[in-house]
Formats: C-alpha cells, sequence, structure tokens
C-alpha cells in the first residue's frame, strides 16, 4: 500500500484545522502557506472534505475552512477517503489484470488477502482520530503501540487506541 499526496496532504490540513478548532475559519491559501502544501491541492481537498461533511466552509472578509465536527469525531479513515475516495485500491476490483481472470465468478486465491488487508487499513484508520494526532510524536507512537520512543517526561499514556494494539 503506498498514502498518496492527496490522503496524506489531506491528513495534514485536517490536523491543522483540528489544531486551530478555537481560532475559528481558515483560507485555503493561509493553510497551504503555513504547511508549506501548493494551493491548488489544498483547495481541492478542502472542496471533497467539504462535500463530505468533514469541514464547512464561510464566505467573507472573515471565511475560510473549519472542521463541521470535534476532531474526537473525525476518523483519519474519513479524511483519507474525503481527500481521495478510498484509502486501498483492491486492483482486481478498480483495475482487473484480465476480465475472465478477475471477475467475481473466477475463483482466486489473491483476492481474500487483499480484501483482508483493505479491511485491517480501515480497521486502524477507523481507529484513529483527529484528536488522537494533536500530542508529539512520541505520545502518538505510544499511543499506538509503537514502541522504541518513550513518553515525554511528566506524560501519562491514559488514551490507547485498542484497534492498534492486537
Amino acid at each position: 500500500m503506498r498514502i498518496t499526496t492527496l490522503a496524506e496532504y489531506g491528513v495534514i490540513c485536517a490536523l491543522h484545522l483540528a489544531r486551530r478548532a478555537t481560532e475559528g475559519p481558515i483560507t485555503g491559501r493561509e493553510l497551504a502557506e503555513a504547511e508549506q502544501l501548493p494551493v491548488d491541492y489544498v483547495e481541492q481537498i478542502l472542496g471533497r472534505m467539504r462535500r463530505a461533511g468533514l469541514v464547512r466552509s464561510t464566505r467573507g472578509a472573515r471565511g475560510g475552512y473549519e472542521l463541521a465536527r470535534p476532531a474526537s469525531a473525525v476518523s483519519i479513515r474519513a479524511v483519507i477517503e474525503a481527500s481521495e475516495s478510498t484509502t486501498f485500491d483492491l486492483h482486481c476490483v478498480t483495475k482487473p489484470v484480465g476480465e475472465e481472470r478477475c471477475s467475481s465468478a473466477h475463483t482466486c486465491s489473491i483476492r481474500p488477502v487483499w480484501m483482508l488487508l483493505q479491511q485491517r487499513i480501515d480497521d486502524v484508520l477507523d481507529g484513529v482520530c483527529l484528536a488522537d494526532l494533536l500530542d508529539d510524536e512520541s505520545v502518538v507512537r505510544t499511543r499506538v503501540g509503537l514502541t522504541g520512543a518513550p513518553l515525554a517526561i511528566g506524560v501519562t499514556n491514559d488514551r490507547t487506541l485498542p484497534v492498534l494494539q492486537s
């Protein structure tokens, strides 16, 4: 699996909006500048997220984009699907090698593995919300079950993500 530019930029944009939730709307241009991303990509992604109901836009001099829901209610899967329409491209469905070989009528021993992988990826991305990513990397690493990066002094791990602990 490869994370595309649209997916990565979508998460960056959504996380930026989550970090500034109490500051009001921000224009696409301002967000692109702050995150050093191409303005065209950011505007396209914000439009997609608006259509998906993840962000709302306000017109006018103080207009711009902001999250439509609390960061704790926006999963990374939702952000990626809004930015790009899918989290995992199952080629036997979207780009079959051969009509006969990849049809659902044909038995394929590989397809179940890809389907399981897609399900696991979606489960992990569903289990992580924007609010989970608002901490420093060391805290997030511990939260998601990665070892080797201890928590900062005085920080406790009071929130673990069960889907990532199995």
